[in-house]
């Protein structure tokens, strides 16, 4: 599942990414920097999870599904538009730390490994 996160294409209307821009790869095509900004403004950047979160979901056999996903993007969107930094997102049996500013989790806790847990270093809380 962690694979399919990782090679999700990017999705129209979401991080910038809008129907018929030009890859960032191609040389002379680059979008202007006033369109990447215009885009960045209009849609909340795509969700990423770091290189430790994903061996977390991986060692701890967490599959998410896509709607899991679409929800956990969703309380990172609310905790930036309240102006957290960095957020305890709580989904279902799973809790997430996230970086809000640049929209990467850091880690992940399932069930009962939250128990007893302490979450240091968070300026806010999201339970969706």
């Amino acid at each position: 599942m962690i694979d399919a996160i990782r090679s999700l294409p990017p999705v129209p209307g979401v991080g910038g990414v809008e129907p018929g821009t030009p890859a960032r790869s191609q040389p002379g095509n680059a979008p202007s920097f006033q369109t990447e900004l215009e885009g960045r403004l209009e849609s909340p950047a795509s969700l990423t999870f770091s290189s430790h979160a994903r061996s977390r979901l991986i060692s701890r056999s967490i599959q998410l599904t896509g709607q899991q996903v679409a929800r956990l993007q969703h309380g990172v969107e609310q905790a930036a538009r309240k102006g957290a930094r960095e957020s305890v997102v709580m989904l279902d049996n799973l809790a997430f730390v996230v970086s809000v500013a640049n929209r990467t989790v850091v880690t992940a806790v399932e069930g009962a490994a939250r128990e007893g847990n302490v979450f240091t270093q968070i300026d806010s809380a999201v339970i969706v």
